[in-house]
């Protein structure tokens, strides 16, 4: 299924959750980035205090894109990129991709190696976090599985039911995002009322978010007998009640999901949980 602005219940209780906006186009600056040591000093802010993710003593996956939230719009981005470093150790490369001027993202070339610990400054806004197991989940839809292998090693196959014709999951590289032990999914936030051709309002559990767009994986008892052979979602891998509460307790933030083999076309790289699909 395939959802945005949902109403949800993490844990048993309800709540609002915003879905929040697909991003927009932006600019890129190519940049290698290495240990402290091996880099000049940070230039002056031309920004407040941004918001930084991963958090500060995070451990996260290998497909986690590191977020700068600033306050407000940034005129001078050559200036804030200045008074900005993401260093690691190992050394790892990778680039910088604004979107719009109030968000710039850094990303290495490939997934971060597992064990990676990296060093993010950005003014007065700091935050050292570690890149755990090599975790990755993908999605085939030759064989309607999903595999999950830890540091290489398979540790489960799921049966699973994507997008159907109508509605096909895109293929590329998701990021595991925000998880709810259950919610409402609800076609009204799109314009489609719910009691329309198509409306839906309908209640999940175990759901993970992997994009920004409104692409879960989440259990779907409804769909059991599809799962492993026929894809009859909207968008969202459907996964057993058990499988899916499985997924929802051990796959970590920043987890990538790649899904292979659809007739969706290919994922937008710049959805927010998707920048390890663009080049």
């Amino acid at each position: 299924m395939q959802f945005g602005l949902i109403a949800s219940r993490q844990r048993r209780q309800l709540s609002i959750v915003a879905a929040g906006c697909a991003l927009v186009a932006a600019s890129t600056t190519v940049s290698a980035h290495a240990e402290p040591s091996a880099q000049p000093p940070l230039g002056r802010a031309n920004f407040s205090t941004p918001t930084l993710d991963p958090d500060d003593g995070e451990t996260v996956g290998i497909a986690a894109p590191v977020i700068i939230s600033f306050t407000a719009a940034i005129d001078d981005k050559a200036t804030a990129e200045k008074a900005i470093r993401v260093s690691t150790e190992p050394e790892v490369e990778g680039h910088y991709r604004w979107v719009g001027n109030k968000e710039l993202r850094w990303k290495p070339t490939g997934f971060w190696p597992a064990g990676t610990k990296v060093d993010v400054r950005a003014g007065s806004a700091a935050s050292a976090f570690t890149i755990g197991d090599e975790w990755v989940a993908t999605a085939d839809d030759n064989t309607h599985t999903l595999t999950v292998t830890v540091d290489r090693a398979s540790v489960r196959t799921i049966p699973i039911s994507m997008g159907a014709n109508e509605n096909p999951t895109p293929n590329g590289t998701y990021t595991v995002g925000e998880r709810f032990a259950d919610m409402y999914m609800d076609s009204s936030v799109y314009g489609v009322p719910v009691d329309s051709p198509g409306g839906y309002r309908t209640y999940v559990e175990y759901a993970a978010r992997l994009s920004n767009s409104g692409i879960f994986l989440h259990a779907a008892p409804w769909s059991v007998g599809q799962q492993g052979n026929t894809d009859v979602s909207r968008g969202c891998i459907n996964v057993s009640t058990d499988d899916g509460r499985w997924f929802f307790e051990n796959a970590p933030k920043g987890a990538p999901v790649i899904v292979s083999n659809t007739v969706g076309g290919t994922i937008d790289p710049t959805d927010g949980l998707t920048d390890f699909t663009a080049p």
